[in-house]
């Protein structure tokens, strides 16, 4: 959430700055809400002096002996009024509050401006795109060969956008899972955690997907008695709500956080949009790193975990690029974010495997994460970051496609070799 201060005194400023996020923000309509807010507030604050001087009137009146029955009608009057100046200011906080939580955050100075993945500025490259000398398959025709990768069965089961692994791709599915968590935990410091799958409402509203992405989400209601919960589309969720409604010591920082689990998004929107294979599905495996850190760090900090998603790609020699997201192209909580995007034969392009995202205190804000800063001795908001070091599936998609030989085996890429039993080849 932005922050109010800065909504309130330099609208004309921020509404600018939302345009280039594609975010229209109703100037007219915040000016009213807070010409309100301020009249309604200036008056519950006279109505509560004026009623505490009345209410000190009475003992004076009672000790004098004279009637305070007056006195006790107007204090009595006051109460309400007082009661329903405060309801009504309440209701145009709510308003307000809702305005700011429907805000993008701010770029940062140094994000290219554009309005859609177009304007992206390419970084960097790694790697050089393998030349074959057969007729390349897509990872749908690999994995279908041997029935190691069924569709048909996952729709009989769930519906379309799920996939259903057995044997060998089953078995490298979770090999790659295990090796970009040993990496994070053992070279990079991250620590692990296992999180639940399952979070309320705040959560989600803590990190941004609430109330914007709803439709995107898929929600468990669990009846009048108890609150409904979400499943986490993705685990930057739950582990940057670690820190939520916390105040952390500057020892603590930085705080790096990696976790395995199953993200499920409804894909709300992307009809039409890959509907073959395992590109854009309602439910896949992702290993995802936070780090919660000072914000004078957050901008290193951000090289560094985009850094560490690289070091997967390298790792298993899969070509990719790094690209600068512009202005309409980031996600709602981000101010700067790198896209790393692998090569995929099949496709004869560079598709998105890792978002890579600094959110300066937007998300901090929302969640009310703090630290306490030894210079001042007075809690401040943290920076939150985080990174896909890699979406399991896509990074499954890109070696299935890039290892593949011409009698439609797989060759298992080295670095994994020692996670699979030392097999070297699928197929």
């Amino acid at each position: 959430m932005l922050d109010a201060k800065l909504v309130r005194t330099q609208p004309q400023l921020l509404a600018e700055r939302l345009a280039t996020r594609g975010f229209a923000l109703d100037l007219a309509q915040l000016d009213a809400l807070e010409s309100r807010r301020k009249a309604v507030q200036t008056h519950t604050e006279t109505l509560q002096a004026e009623r505490n001087s009345r209410s000190k009137s009475i003992g004076q009146a009672k000790a004098r002996g004279e009637d305070i029955q007056p006195l006790l009608a107007d204090v009595d009057r006051m109460g309400t009024e007082l009661a329903e100046a405060k309801q009504e200011l309440e209701g145009i906080q709510q308003e307000l509050d809702a305005l700011l939580l429907s805000m993008p955050n701010l770029p940062a100075e140094s994000v290219p401006v554009g309005e859609s993945e177009d304007e992206n500025v390419e970084v960097r490259r790694w790697g050089t795109p393998r030349s074959f000398d057969f007729e390349v398959k897509d990872h749908v025709a690999l994995g279908e060969q041997h029935g190691y990768l069924d569709f048909e069965t996952a729709a009989k089961l769930s519906g379309a956008r799920f996939a259903l692994m057995r044997g060998p791709i089953a078995r490298l599915h979770r090999a790659l899972a295990q090796f970009m968590l040993d990496l994070h935990v053992n070279e990079h410091g991250y620590e692990e955690a296992y999180t639940p799958y399952l979070v309320q409402a705040e959560a989600l509203q803590g990190t941004g997907q609430l109330p914007k992405f709803e439709e995107d989400l898929f929600k468990i209601s669990r009846g009048e008695d108890q609150r409904d919960l979400y499943l986490i589309p993705t685990a930057e969720v739950s582990l940057t709500n670690i820190v939520s409604q916390s105040i952390l010591g500057a020892e603590e920082l930085p705080l790096k956080l990696t976790a395995h689990t199953p993200c499920f998004r409804s894909e709300a929107g992307s009809a039409g949009r890959d509907t073959r294979g395992m590109i854009r599905q309602h439910q896949f495996d992702k290993v995802e790193m936070v780090q919660i850190v000072r914000p004078q760090e957050s901008a290193a900090a951000l090289e560094e975990l985009t850094g560490h998603a690289e070091d997967v790609l390298k790792r298993l020699e899969l070509p990719y690029r790094a690209m600068a997201l512009c202005t309409g192209d980031m996600g709602f909580s981000a101010q700067q974010t790198y896209d790393l995007e692998v090569w995929i034969p099949s496709q004869g392009k560079y598709r998105e495997i890792s978002s890579c995202s600094n959110c300066g205190d937007f998300q901090a804000r929302r969640m009310q994460a703090r630290w306490r800063n030894p210079e001042t001795g007075k809690p401040e908001l943290v920076h939150t970051l985080n990174g896909s070091g890699l979406a399991v599936g896509r990074t499954l998609v890109a070696v299935l496609e890039n290892y593949q030989q011409a009698d439609g085996s797989i060759e298992v890429p080295q670095a994994l070799r020692s996670y699979m039993g030392g097999v070297e080849r699928i197929g």
